[in-house]
């Protein structure tokens, strides 16, 4: 591998968490929480990577950046800080990133609110990657499932080469896979050199990239301009890239990895780490005081001061109609 390569942990912090109102808010979205051991999960991101690379880049927003700030100044991180004026989704936010790294360098580029456990074979996957990507190709993470997750996209793969990108499946579908045995979770994680992911983007996505290079070449200490940003198409890496380049490759990674997108995987987390359930598995989230369930299995009691939710877990991913709702009347209940 090229030494010459610097290396770029560039986190993506954009995301509200919907399917985790109402402790994730406008405000204090998931990755800020201090739920997991005492730490955050943006504090974790930070902290997993900053033996494996150079320099810390957070692309966040004018909603979250005081948020990040204050977790990096806690550290005493140097980091690279570009503030979205709007949500454009990923392929705008990375190409942010890309604009502002030496063409050569190589960018780990991670969501901020996901947990990752057995941490040497997430080096291994990472090393990996790195050594494909200062060879010139597009490198995404796939997650060796465990089980015929709904919630996730999924890579089918031949080796390290992607066949298809597939959305989120209906159960179904989700066991077919999982029985073919050559499906990976998309774990939303890629590594690539700063020039080759924008050549890419320009050749497949030349509106994205033109305009988010407008937006970048105005930037202000890292601020981006509302107006031009709005300009860009919102559209995601996936959809502009990934899914149209040929020089995408996949490392196949045995960490375990979930990205705590419902309260369903918080619940199995918090679970692993001792968190109390009762003998019908029934778990509180936010509130010391007693709490008795009574003819009732499989519940989550979220408690915070202004609002609270009951749900069935296996109901988890329709905490967002609830949010969705919420939005709908311009609720302060989201701040």
């Amino acid at each position: 591998m090229e030494k010459n390569n610097s290396i770029t942990h560039v986190i993506l912090t954009g995301g509200v968490g919907s399917r985790l109102w109402p402790l994730s808010r406008k405000s204090q979205p998931k990755q800020y929480l201090d739920l997991f051991d005492g730490k955050s999960l943006f504090e974790m991101t930070v902290d997993r990577n900053r033996t494996l690379v150079d320099t810390v880049m957070v692309v966040g927003n004018t909603d979250n950046c005081h948020l990040s700030r204050k977790v990096l100044e806690k550290s005493g991180t140097d980091y690279v800080d570009i503030i979205e004026s709007t949500p454009r989704n990923t392929a705008a936010a990375i190409a942010f990133a890309a604009f502002a790294s030496d063409p050569n360098a190589i960018l780990i580029v991670t969501p901020s609110d996901h947990i990752i456990d057995e941490m040497e074979h997430y080096a291994h996957s990472i090393k990996e990657a790195i050594e494909k990507a200062s060879r010139g190709y597009i490198v995404t993470f796939g997650i060796v499932p465990t089980k015929p997750e709904t919630g996730y996209g999924y890579i089918e793969r031949k080796g390290e080469d992607v066949l298809s990108f597939r959305e989120k499946p209906n159960k179904v579908s989700a066991k077919d896979f999982i029985e073919k045995g050559n499906f990976l979770w998309n774990s939303g994680m890629f590594c690539f050199k700063a020039g080759v992911f924008l050549e890419e983007l320009q050749l497949y996505n030349p509106e994205v990239y033109e305009k988010s290079k407008a937006a970048w070449d105005a930037n202000i200490g890292g601020k981006l301009d509302l107006e031009l940003s709005l300009a860009i198409p919102s559209i995601s890496i996936d959809y502009a890239v990934m899914e149209r380049s040929r020089k995408i490759k996949v490392v196949s990674s045995e960490f375990i990895w979930s990205d705590l997108g419902s309260f369903e995987s918080v619940y199995d987390y918090l679970v692993s780490k001792g968190h109390p359930v009762d003998a019908n598995g029934n778990m509180v989230i936010g509130t010391d005081a007693y709490t008795a369930f009574v003819g009732l299995k499989n519940t989550i009691f979220v408690a915070t001061e202004s609002a609270n939710l009951i749900l069935q877990k296996e109901s988890s991913q329709e905490v967002k109609n609830v949010y969705n709702e919420l939005e709908r009347k311009k609720s302060h209940l989201l701040e």
